[in-house]
């Protein structure tokens, strides 16, 4: 089954073909780092990260660009108003390029913490100003912009009259028009749906350059556009970011890069969907807007608990990318339990020793193990269906579970489906879902290491027939949260 994509630009899944045969562009809207990630930010990344490790996986050599947004974005995403850096960094009496690093760094620990790999190239705004500033030139002298007063702004109701503005989410210019406001007298722009692509700034704004039109800085738009033409080239596979984005940002980033380069920037667009909490809308207004650390901690007064970053991956894997994701405590609960499910059957499918080329001794139960087993990349190649696979690799948890516990022969399956069953499981839990056996909460398996010192002091003190310290590291453990288990093999296993 070939990789098969759903693309917003025409509504429907379409078969995947590269541009370049064996090589894939992605580019990806990064964060405003102004201010901690927030959870969508999170949902949309880890997406983007499986995407990204599939397609490696698919053999691609993959090109992923996600960027870092430090300059331009205005207050209410506006053409007007002060931008949010410079705001913060004046309340707190700092340049706003800490405001920046802050929250830079901030962010990719907490991308480390969610095991998801850097991108390919991460480029910043403010480090590619000259590229904004050429294609802005480029744009107005295709004639789709206009300057007035030091600003630039592109020329929507011009550009309609060639090419559908309104493309990736299907509306009319007409419908756009009747959302916005009517333009008062001191507004400069010739229509209302026009949007800035260079900024002039006022003397007291702290991040300004030098421009063919005076001092200012660019539009939140046009860094996209150009940033991805400078990594992918004019046009390119894969563009993705969140659906929030798609009615504003990515609409005027395909204009403007169509009336720049007169070609359609990507030809597969992409885009996660929202996160509820208890079936609303999460949002700091409601005060059910949790972030990251809040959740790796428990701090946050609607969590019942911590969960561990390798939870929340889960959790987040157990949804398809474009469908609505409800967080709740009991659905974190329960995929901290399938999540310790499903890694202790993959210890046990790892554990299976393999010998001889034997046929199996129960044919149906091989034949439907290895149907299972192609279900993983079938469900992948339609769009990306984590669910699907994860549900699959459920069904064969029994099937490991009930070989160990003797319930099922060790030679009903042949050797080269427990291989198989062995090899799927690792590249899909391991390099594909980016999992990891740490569930504790972004310990980087310290917790995992003590554990493994704590089983070995115990297990030598049975064997000294010392059950008093035996038993005292038990109990202590249990009162800390943590069990342990002696497994029918001699082995010990913890969970919390």
């Amino acid at each position: 089954m070939a990789l098969k994509i759903y693309n917003t630009l025409s509504r429907e899944k379409e078969e995947f073909t590269p541009i370049t045969p064996g090589h894939v562009g992605i580019y990806v809207c990064g964060p405003t780092v102004y201010s901690d990630v927030h959870l969508g930010n999170c949902r949309t990344f880890i997406s983007f990260d499986i995407i990204f490790r599939y397609l490696k996986y698919l053999q691609y050599k993959v090109r992923y660009v996600r960027n870092i947004t430090d300059a331009g974005h205005l207050e209410g995403d506006r053409d007007e108003g002060d931008d949010k850096f410079s705001k913060i960094a004046r309340l707190q009496q700092v340049e706003p390029m800490e405001i920046v690093q802050k929250y830079t760094l901030g962010f990719r620990h907490v991308m480390q913490l969610l095991n998801n790999l850097p991108p390919s190239i991460e480029p910043t705004a403010t480090g590619h100003i000259s590229e904004q500033i050429e294609m802005t030139q480029q744009i107005i002298a295709n004639g789709y912009a206009y300057e007035v007063n030091g600003t630039i702004y592109f020329d929507v109701e011009k550009y309609n009259k060639e090419q559908p503005y309104g493309i990736l989410t299907n509306r009319k210019l007409d419908d756009l028009l009747e959302g916005t406001r009517e333009l008062g007298g001191q507004d400069e722009k010739r229509g209302r749906l026009d949007f800035a692509l260079w900024i002039k700034a006022k003397p007291e704004h702290l991040m300004q350059w030098p421009s063919p039109w005076g001092m200012g800085f660019p539009g939140w738009h046009i860094e996209c556009s150009a940033m991805s033409e400078k990594y992918l080239g004019k046009q390119f596979d894969i563009h993705g970011g969140g659906m929030d984005l798609a009615a504003t940002h990515h609409t005027n980033e395909i204009a403007q890069s169509q009336a720049c380069n007169h070609t359609r920037p990507a030809n597969y667009w992409m885009h996660t969907n929202m996160l509820t909490v208890n079936g609303t809308r999460m949002s700091k207004s409601l005060g059910n807007g949790f972030l990251p650390e809040e959740l790796f901690t428990g701090s946050h007064p609607l969590l019942d608990k911590a969960y561990s970053p390798m939870t929340v991956r889960f959790f987040m894997l157990q949804t398809h990318y474009r469908s609505t994701l409800d967080f709740s405590n009991e659905a974190l609960q329960a995929s901290e339990k399938g999540l310790k499910r499903l890694w202790e059957a993959y210890e046990v499918l790892n554990k299976f020793k393999v010998a001889g080329n034997a046929a199996a001794g129960d044919a149906e139960l091989n034949a439907k193990c290895l149907q299972l087993i192609a279900a993983f990349d079938d469900n992948m190649n339609d769009d990306f269906n984590t669910a699907k696979v994860l549900a699959t690799m459920f069904e064969l948890v029994p099937v490991i579970n009930s070989i160990k516990d003797g319930l099922i022969k060790p030679d009903a399956l042949a050797p080269s489906t427990i291989t198989l069953m062995q090899e799927k499981f690792k590249a899909y839990i391991e390099d594909v879902f980016g999992l990891k056996d740490n569930f504790s909460l972004g310990d980087d398996g310290k917790l995992s290491s003590v554990m493994e010192l704590l089983i070995d002091i115990r297990k030598e003190a049975k064997l000294k027939k010392d059950f008093a310290t035996s038993d005292k590291i038990r109990n202590q453990l249990t009162a800390m949260g943590i069990n342990l288990k002696d497994e029918k093999d001699g082995g010990v296993s913890w969970s919390i």
